[in-house]
């Protein structure tokens, strides 16, 4: 099996302070795209990825798709790493420099050729008065929900030195990265990486190329073993190919991409590819190229020609080159690719690059010292369609999601020619203008009121006044709230559908219900339109929830949707159903004043398993209710031995139960309280017959120093 301590030994040396190098700034390594369902790791070394190694005591996504599903089936990693590789001709003599290669564990070995000068600095477009994560960081001049901005070279103090690094002849280039990602639903399953390369040498740079070597591996990391459902991980159920179609501008999409090859019973049936966008060379002079080999096999005996290159020359070669397609059926599919499983990775790489043609067809390009040119590619993920072999119809979502990130970078340059063509310039501002994306309206900003077996969601009007990017106008349209109970055997359903309230203008009339806000809207004694304060914010729109049960986790969202423009062909758009979900725990509130009610417990009798426990013996939840606004809370067996204690206040958030997940920030009642039926001694409890009591520790109740009793059963 490949060894996968490399992940391990490659982070840590990689995240080790180069002592015997010259580096300007701490290598970042856990770093990743947050806003869009693509958890990319972003590092300022040139590195994508992490391996899948805890960092901080967590697995972080490394190049995971789709990272804020609750369906688990849907949550594929597809790389451990993969790293920009940039190659050129100084002096006739080839030179690439690699931000990682094959085989190679420390950062100061061959093949780490990549050294970070900054560290990574994080821009947004999400407004200041919105309540997303991403909004501490908005700034003006952000191009997506999510910018990522860093700086490294392929050199030491001066352009030529090597940095300390075995056979690396540096090209003398500063790289400086800037990712994007958002969070729309039709652009949330790819990342642009934009790079923008200065000649800092002072020699003359020709025929520049650029690729990116991925380390792919398309597995679900929920599933780790061959014996759990899903067939486990291996590195070796990979196949690999390069996607050549055509696009709705004629420009071929040129993807290179990996699936797993019978998608583990339903588990990992997605793809990872890879492609080239544009630069500053004209897209029509662009030639990608594709290579696939083993990993760490330079001889390769049924695929002779998919070898790995392990020289600075044979790394140019490659990467100025595709590999041969194959005609033998029983090694080959009928794209000419391998149809062997094994632990395939792939370079997808483009060029000539530079900053002006040596030629007069362009077919040369060179970069003078202190020139810059710019170089753009994306990681782009998308399930399968229909679960049938490998197939231009299969990858049809692939598609989709590639063209989105194409148009995206394409901007005002509809024919990718790199010029300011009549009727291009949009916005009369003279320049091209990339990076535009149609936007439905921004993200409602919601606040939750978890009470007994009921949720009310809140939300403010901040959508209403939008002005659409491309049409100009205020096209909002209406809001629409959903919900969903999850547990642990919940596999498949994620969102249900819990209300949509929309604008009943006739020129709206195609879109939605036209049903109106009055349901929602929060009004006056009049009727009149009115919000509500909550922790200093107001709030225009409530939705109730009931019926609900105490106990189980819930999720909460509201979207804002617009009314499409029929005259750009863009149907109705809706705000991203992730960017403000909201976790929660149904149950009653703290008791405050006098402490009439009786503390109880749930499930009683515990029998086995509820249905909203996990798997492991840790992941086992029962409920104490009823409980003053600060407590605690004693267990004992019938023979007085005490089991635990719980000491609980009204801002209790579950932190102490493995079985709720911290990371999701879950809200809960104040009332309640969670047992994992772990005892102080960190055993599990036995079946028996309990005691508890519970002390109210409130000074501001009427009943502060009461001692409440009660009794509850676990049968397992």
């Amino acid at each position: 099996m490949k060894n996968q301590i490399l992940i391990l030994q490659l982070v840590l040396s990689v995240c080790l302070p180069r002592a015997l190098h010259a580096q300007y700034a701490d290598d970042i390594f856990d770093q990743y795209t947050s806003v869009g369902q693509l958890g990319l790791t972003v590092t300022n070394f040139g590195i994508l990825g992490n391996g899948w190694n805890k960092i901080n005591g967590k697995i972080l996504p490394s190049c995971q798709y789709k990272q804020h599903t609750e369906i688990q089936r849907e949550q594929v990693e597809h790389f451990s790493f993969a790293g920009l590789w940039i190659g050129g001709v100084v002096n006739e003599e080839r030179r690439v420099s690699t931000a990682i290669v094959d085989g190679v564990f420390d950062s100061g070995d061959k093949g780490f050729e990549l050294f970070a000068v900054s560290d990574l600095q994080i821009r947004s477009t999400i407004s200041s008065t919105s309540q997303d994560s991403m909004a501490q960081y908005f700034s003006p001049y952000a191009v997506s929900h999510q910018d990522f901005l860093t700086h490294f070279r392929d050199y030491g103090l001066t352009p030529g030195d090597n940095n300390n690094i075995t056979e690396h002849t540096p090209l003398g280039i500063d790289i400086r990265l800037e990712s994007y990602a958002w969070n729309f639903s039709f652009a949330d399953a790819f990342v642009v990486l934009n790079y923008t390369i200065t000649n800092r040498s002072n020699e003359m740079i020709n025929n520049l190329y650029a690729g990116i070597w991925t380390d792919a591996s398309v597995a679900n990391m929920n599933y780790t073993d061959t014996y759990t459902p899903g067939g486990g991980f291996s590195w070796y159920d990979n196949l690999d190919g390069f996607d050549r179609s055509v696009d709705e501008s004629g420009f071929t999409r040129d993807i290179a991409y990996q699936y797993d090859a019978d998608g583990d019973d339903g588990w990992a049936e997605s793809y990872i590819g890879i492609t080239m966008l544009g630069s500053t060379v004209p897209k029509s002079y662009l030639q990608t190229h594709y290579n696939q080999w083993v990993w760490t096999t330079s001889n390769n005996a049924d695929y002779p020609a998919y070898n790995m290159p392990l020289t600075d020359a044979e790394r140019y070669e490659k990467m100025t080159s595709d590999v041969p397609l194959g005609t033998d059926t029983e090694l080959y599919n009928p794209d000419g690719y391998p149809n062997n499983t094994n632990s395939w990775l792939f370079l997808v790489s483009a060029g000539p690059f530079g900053s002006e043609p040596t030629s007069a067809d362009s077919a040369d390009w060179q970069l003078p010292p202190d020139s810059t040119c710019n170089i753009v590619m994306a990681v782009v993920a998308a399930r399968w369609y229909g679960s049938t072999e490998d197939s231009p119809e299969r990858r049809a979502n692939l598609y989709v999601n590639a063209d989105w990130a194409q148009k995206a970078y394409d901007g005002e340059d509809k024919n990718r020619n790199n010029i300011l063509d009549i009727n291009e310039d949009l916005n009369e501002n003279g320049i091209i203008d990339r990076y535009i994306l149609p936007e439905p309206p921004p993200v409602p900003n919601v606040a939750i009121d978890v009470s007994d077996k009921s949720v009310a969601i809140y939300w403010q009007n901040n959508a209403e006044s939008f002005i659409d990017p491309i049409s100009r106008e205020k096209d909002f349209e209406g809001y629409r709230i959903y919900g969903a109970r999850k547990t642990a055997t919940d596999t498949d359903i994620e969102f249900s559908l819990l209300g949509e309230f929309d604008k009943v203008e006739g020129e709206a009339g195609n879109v939605g219900y036209n049903s109106g806000f009055s349901p929602v809207r929060i009004a006056n004694i009049y009727g009149e339109p009115d919000s509500i304060e909550i922790d200093g914010e107001y709030y225009h729109y409530r939705f109730v929830n009931d019926g609900v049960k105490n106990g189980w986790l819930n999720y909460y969202s509201v979207t804002a949707f617009d009314r499409g423009d029929p005259a750009a062909n863009l149907l109705s758009l809706e705000s991203s159903l992730y960017a403000n979900r909201q976790f929660v725990y149904p149950g009653v509130k703290p008791q405050t004043g006098a402490w009439t009610d009786s503390p109880s417990v749930y499930p009683n009798p515990y029998r086995g398993q509820a249905l909203w426990d996990g798997y492991s013996s840790r992941e086992k939840t029962i409920w104490f209710n009823h409980l003053p606004q600060k407590a605690e809370i004693r267990i004992f067996t019938l023979a007085g031995n005490l089991v635990d204690i719980l000491h609980h206040d009204k801002t209790y958030a579950g932190g102490d139960v493995q079985n709720i997940d911290e990371n999701k920030y879950p809200q809960f009642s104040g009332g309640e309280h969670a047992w994992d039926m772990i005892t102080r001694y960190d055993q599990a409890a036995a079946s028996g017959l309990y005691l508890f009591t519970v002390e109210n520790l409130d000074h501001e109740s009427l009943s502060y120093g009461e001692i409440k009793e009660g009794k509850f059963l676990i049968i397992k």
